[in-house]
């Protein structure tokens, strides 16, 4: 790692965790309060996390294409934490579909949870998707979008797509139409090296409700790795630790 990369990533590293742990500790009471209090909170932490990630590691963002309101079924690739943090900000009041591991983590889940996520237990086999469905639907009921990463898991750069057939379950049984999101936020938030550049997160095109399980999972993967792989490209033109 080149000493300049260093230094910025040691001092994001120390700004993140003050930001981190004074905004939590502020927003213990929120709790308790409506949960729309939690998820501003939540927001105003991410906006601090990203302007910290600029102004100490030189590394913004870019949005591209329209971003999602209302009841929508949103599939994003996941490369890293900025991936979460960004989504969260950027789509108001969105509903992640998450491990509901997660849910036991002190603070982190007790936030998340207070803000309304979908916890599912990938355990449960077929049941999980059954559960995904039902807690989704009051989501839908009250207009909120919905977030899933379709590979279950974050993917370095380069490796091989694995998508799940969770996502066309959950597309099917709901009756959303979905947009696809891509994005190269691997190629700058890698660990604790953050690396100076722009991430690019583009919400594509949606893909309408009602295709067959076969073809939409076949159009959300080829509209994700092309989008993908572009900006891939795009970001390895623009890295640089100067």
């Amino acid at each position: 790692m080149p000493a300049v990369t260093f230094i910025r990533s040691v001092l994001f590293f120390i700004y993140f965790v003050v930001v981190s742990v004074a905004i939590h500790l502020a927003a213990l009471p929120c709790l308790v309060l409506p949960r729309i209090t939690v998820v501003r909170f939540s927001q105003a932490w991410s906006r601090a996390v990203l302007w910290g990630l600029r102004v100490f590691a030189g590394c913004g963002y870019e949005v591209r294409g329209e971003i999602p309101k209302g009841p929508v079924l949103v599939a994003a690739k996941h490369m890293s934490i900025w991936d979460t943090i960004a989504i969260y900000m950027l789509i108001d009041d969105v509903c992640f579909v998450v491990k509901r591991e997660l849910l036991k983590i002190p603070f982190y889940g007790w936030f998340i949870g207070r803000a309304g996520v979908i916890g599912i237990d990938r355990a449960a086999g077929s049941r999980a998707l059954r559960q995904m469905a039902t807690q989704a639907k009051p989501i839908i009921a009250a207009g909120r979008p919905i977030i899933i990463f379709p590979e279950g898991t974050r993917k370095k750069p380069g490796a091989l797509p694995d998508y799940k057939s969770g996502v066309a379950g959950l597309y099917g049984l709901l009756g959303l139409p979905c947009i696809p999101t891509a994005l190269n936020s691997g190629q700058f938030w890698t660990g604790f090296r953050k690396n100076k550049g722009t991430i690019v997160i583009a919400f594509l095109p949606l893909i309408p409700a009602g295709l067959k399980r076969d073809r939409f999972m076949t159009e959300l993967e080829h509209r994700i790795e092309t989008a993908m792989e572009k900006l891939l490209a795009e970001g390895r033109a623009g890295l640089g630790d100067g």
